[in-house]
């Protein structure tokens, strides 16, 4: 076995210019080796590089030494990345500066609520669409059906790309109770079935339908689904609830703390520029006194800096009560 490089992510905002990092990865654990087909080539300037919400949060994301170590683990050994800490703490915005450092196309991101699913995650068929196609033409066709599936953000990830797609599946805790075991099985296999297509598998064993993010078509060969590279997949949780050890276990697990002064003071000055931190002592040590008394957010701050710096609110005479409103305690009372 061939030893890779180590730090393939390395936490500096700055895309990869030729896009070879990630292809100096060491191979695969045995048994995290996956061979799907037919291969999709990835479309690796997509939108983490493109749509400006997402390259803001991604450029200047600041991670810390720990965030950058567990993130290449991650890497290594294909496993998902659970990532725990409070709103603000920059855990969902870790997927996007990953896959803008590493040119790894679009984020796929799969928000939860309790009443998420995990077929929703994979794929959504239009069967009463294709029926009332059927009824009104009549060169209707059975390899059409591709024309009625649509992958979901999940089963996109787990498409057989050439390279990993980034997965988000952002505040898994508040899902189910049994959708983390749910998750095992295509976790370790990786790989899940479509039965639509199972079912039509002999006459039509390839078929082609939309990815998640509308981009090129994904090629699915009788009905299964296989990863070629493991997806790079961040699930983000607050901390409201515990996962099972047989779930824990399958995992890297990242803790993000809240930034302490130095790293705020590096946010703010990657955000808003050096200008901008220059002005903002005064308001970056009000931020930790309030802190410290309860919870908020980062990007609370930010917007406080802005406001106060940058929108003409430093000599009006209400000045402190905006500022109240934008520090507002998160566990408080509104």
């Amino acid at each position: 076995m061939t030893a890779g490089e180590f730090l393939i992510y390395q936490g500096t905002g700055v895309s990869d210019p030729t896009g070879d990092r990630i292809r100096r990865r060491g191979e695969p654990p045995p048994w995290r080796r996956f061979d799907g087909e037919p291969v999709t080539p990835l479309e690796r300037d997509g939108a983490a590089g493109r749509r400006l919400p997402e390259r803001a949060r991604a450029v200047p994301y600041e991670a810390d030494a720990a965030t950058v170590r567990m993130v290449n683990v991650a890497l290594h050994l294909r496993r998902p990345l659970l990532v725990t800490g409070d709103p603000g703490t920059g855990k969902s915005t870790l997927a996007y500066a990953v896959a803008h450092e590493l040119r790894l196309g679009t984020v796929l991101r799969w928000p939860i609520t309790s009443r998420s699913t995990l077929t929703a995650g994979l794929y959504h068929y239009d069967a009463v669409g294709r029926i009332e196609e059927a009824t009104t033409r009549q060169d209707v066709q059975p390899s059409d059906i591709g024309r009625y599936l649509r992958l979901g953000p999940l089963g996109t990830a787990f498409a057989p790309y050439e390279l990993p797609r980034v997965l988000l599946i952002d505040e898994i805790d508040k899902g189910d109770i049994d959708l983390p075991n749910e998750l095992l099985d295509i976790f370790e296999e990786g790989e899940y079935r479509i039965s639509e297509l199972e079912r039509i598998s002999d006459a039509t064993p390839l078929v082609k339908v939309r990815p998640a993010d509308d981009g090129r078509q994904v090629t699915i060969q009788d009905g299964r689904v296989r990863c070629r590279e493991f997806p790079f997949i961040v699930m983000t949780n607050n901390g409201e609830r515990e996962f099972p050890p047989a779930f824990l276990r399958r995992c890297v697990q990242l803790r993000l703390a809240q930034p302490e002064e130095a790293r705020l003071r590096a946010i703010v000055e990657a955000h808003l520029g050096s200008d901008v931190l220059a002005g903002s002592d005064e308001l970056i040590a009000d931020f930790l006194s309030r802190r410290g008394r309860g919870q908020l957010a980062t990007d609370q701050l930010l917007n406080a800096v802005y406001l106060l710096l940058s929108a003409g609110v430093e000599d009006r005479p209400d000045r402190e009560d905006l500022i109240d409103v934008v520090l507002r305690e998160l566990n408080g009372s509104p």
